[in-house]
């Protein structure tokens, strides 16, 4: 029965899904340097655009390390941000870029206990 419930992938999804694996056309890559390079290759607007991208993914690997959550309002504000144009995209990134930022200042500056 539990069988049933799983929906079947069809053949051609998994082998369009390989780009994005490690190793992949589009896959994560953990070499700064190669990451760096890729995004050189690419337009100006869509460079600027992945750079930003890529810091915001920085940001939240840092939330995910110091075990805090992702301010709800960015988590949302990031959710609107594909219906934008690049230009408009790249600046609502950056605006939750510095955001974020912020946000970490002000959380290190809690001495943490309050009496």
């Amino acid at each position: 029965m539990a069988k049933d419930r799983q929906r079947e992938q069809p053949k051609n999804a998994e082998g369009a899904l390989d780009t994005f694996e490690q190793g992949g056309a589009l896959g994560p890559l953990e070499d700064r340097n190669e990451r760096e390079q890729r995004v050189n290759t690419l337009p100006s607007d869509q460079k600027e655009l992945a750079q930003e991208s890529a810091r915001f993914a920085d940001l939240c690997q840092h939330f995910a390390q110091q075990k805090m959550d992702v301010p709800a309002d960015s988590v949302a504000e990031l959710g609107r941000v594909a219906e934008f144009d690049i230009p408009e995209r790249v600046r609502a990134i950056k605006r939750l870029n510095q955001k974020l930022m912020e946000y970490l200042n002000d959380v290190g500056q809690d001495p943490g206990i309050r009496q």
